[in-house]
Order: C-alpha cells, then structure tokens, then sequence
C-alpha cells in the first residue's frame, strides 16, 4: 500500500480562559484538589455564539496554510466531535462551506476522546486505496456546551478546542501502523444519558441534568492505563518496533496521573511523554492532535522520529498510531 503521513498539522484554541482559581468561586474545589488529582491548571472556553465549526474551521486553515494546499486540494475532510453543532447535518458539512472545500467528501464520526485516531485510521485507509488524494482530518470541541457546571467531579476536568491534520501520500515514513478497539460493555462509565432516541429533551430530561456529562472516574481510572499501555503496545508490535524506539508519546490529555501510570507500564521516562494538559484539561477528539502540533510546532518531533500517538475514551473505545515523522 501507499505511504500516508500527515504534511500539515493545525489548532485553535478560544481566547477565555477559566483557570482553577475561578472554579474555586463556583463549587466546592481548590486549585491543590484540581491539581493534585488530574494536572490541569486551566482549560480554554468558547466565546457565546462561536459553535464546534468556527473552531474547527480555524485549527484547518492553520493546517491547510502548513501543508501548502488550498481548500480546493481537499477531497475528505472527516470531523471527530462528539459536539456537533446540531444533530444534523455533519458538522464536517459547515466545515467544508465555510472552507470553500467543495470537492471534499465530507462527514463526522464519534469516537469521543479516541476520535481523532478513529479518524485519522479511516483517512489513511481511504487514501491508500487510492481513493482520495488529501484528507482534512478534524478533532474539534465545544465540551462546555456539555458540561455540569454544578458537578464539582466532571467540570474542571474539560475544555474546548480544535486540532486539524492533512493526511496525503509521502516518499517515506508516514503511518506505519495503527490500532482501534472498543469494549461496548463499559458504556455506562462515561456518557451523556439525555437528548437522543433513548431519552429524549423533555422537562423531566432537563430537570434530572441529563444533558451533561456523567462519569465513573475511578473505575475509569483503573481501566485508561491498562487500556492505553496495551494499545501502544499492539500498535508498536506491529509496526515491527519496541517501546525503546518511541521518540515522544503524543498521549489523549485526559489525566496527568493515567498518563505517568500508562508511562510507568511501558518503561517510557516522562522526557518521552508529551503534556499540555496543565494548559488545556481534556478536549476530548482535540486533545491528541493539539498535542501533536504543538509538539511538532516546539521542535519536539524532528524527522525520522518515531512518535506514538495513545488515546482512550467513551465507549469504551480506544486507539494508537506510531508514526516515523
């Protein structure tokens, strides 16, 4: 099959921010007990009005501009969001109008905090078959919009934001293996019961809080760093490679302890893990790949490096992608 690497990397991230001093003011925390239990020191929220789209479409113009393409070069823009902007349509479908990327092929996938390395599996597969050119792939979040702001235990753990690659053929390097998984029996450990077939919007819905986010965070806990350690290593395993020769572990931001326990497991000193969950909290589908631009963005990835990408979430569903850079 074709090589497939990512030529151009892209994000956004919304001006405000909420830092753990100004959730100290709307329930029952601390910065310590925020700090000391996840590693996130602030997280990035939308300004009113400015929906999944308008962040997504932004993190893509950065990435277009990296990999010297235009709109028009685009035939598959794939959108990970697990906050569309509405039910329907696609949120990739506002994406592609606003871009003006009219030749693009263009739909969404939920995958939850896995969501861009769901995404960037299926670009790659698309485009190895020769089937499309360039792919815009998208991890895009508005998870304020979803968030208990009541709920001391979820609330400061996610942000918003956006993260863009493009995927195309490359002479050498590029993906050189990747693995999915999901485990349908632990649905109940982190999901948003209200707004769809199931429990539809009514006044009973909203009065039980049932259009926000509810976790299970110690069971989840348990199950992210077994999870993600046994990814890296499927993934590493085929691609032909050990831990040894990771370079960096682009790792999803969800927990800055599930990250140092999955690290511990795989015998990867933390020089090797990359973080900027103190910065963001968890973005969910937007976390691996802001990650991985600004990695690549601070000269933390050079070429020829091998780079691990990790990710767990909802579902429960996992990914890991090794990448020769």
């Amino acid at each position: 099959m074709k090589k497939i690497g990512i030529i151009g990397l892209g994000k956004f991230l919304p001006k405000k921010v909420l830092t753990n001093a100004d959730l100290e003011k709307m329930v029952d925390t601390s910065d310590e007990w925020i700090t000391t239990r996840t590693g996130i020191k602030k997280r990035r929220l939308v300004a009113k009005g400015e929906a999944t789209s308008d962040l997504a479409v932004k993190a893509a113009e950065e990435a277009l501009k990296d990999a010297k393409l235009k709109p028009l070069d685009i035939d598959l823009i794939i959108v990970a969001t697990i906050t569309p902007d509405m039910p329907f349509p696609a949120t990739a479908c506002f994406v592609q109008e606003k871009l003006g990327a009219k030749n693009a092929v263009s739909f969404d996938i939920s995958a939850a905090c896995a969501g861009f390395l769901y995404a960037l599996t299926i670009a790659q597969q698309f485009i190895a078959r020769g089937n499309y050119r360039n792919a815009l792939v998208i991890g895009a979040e508005v998870l304020s919009s979803v968030t208990d702001w009541q709920d001391r235990n979820t609330c400061v753990l996610f942000g918003d934001g956006a993260g863009a690659a493009v995927l195309s053929e490359v002479k050498s390097g590029g993906i050189l293996s990747t693995y999915l998984g999901t485990d349908g029996s632990k649905t109940g450990l982190l999901f948003i019961p209200g707004g769809g077939s199931r429990n539809p919007v009514s006044r009973e819905s909203m009065s039980h809080r049932m259009h926000y986010i509810k976790m299970q965070g110690n069971e989840l806990f348990k199950l992210a760093v077994t999870i993600m350690a046994s990814a890296a290593q499927t993934a590493l395993k085929a691609a032909n490679l050990e831990c040894k020769d990771i370079d960096l572990v682009i790792p999803h931001q969800a927990n800055m302890r599930i990250i140092m326990a999955m690290a511990k497991k795989l015998g990867l000193p933390k020089e090797k893990i990359y973080l900027n969950i103190d910065r963001y909290g968890n973005m969910s589908s937007a976390s691996t790949v802001t990650a991985l631009c600004e990695a690549v963005k601070e000269g933390r990835i050079q070429k020829g490096d091998i780079v691990l990408l990790d990710a767990f979430g909802a579902g429960l569903v996992w990914g890991a992608c090794v990448i020769k850079w």
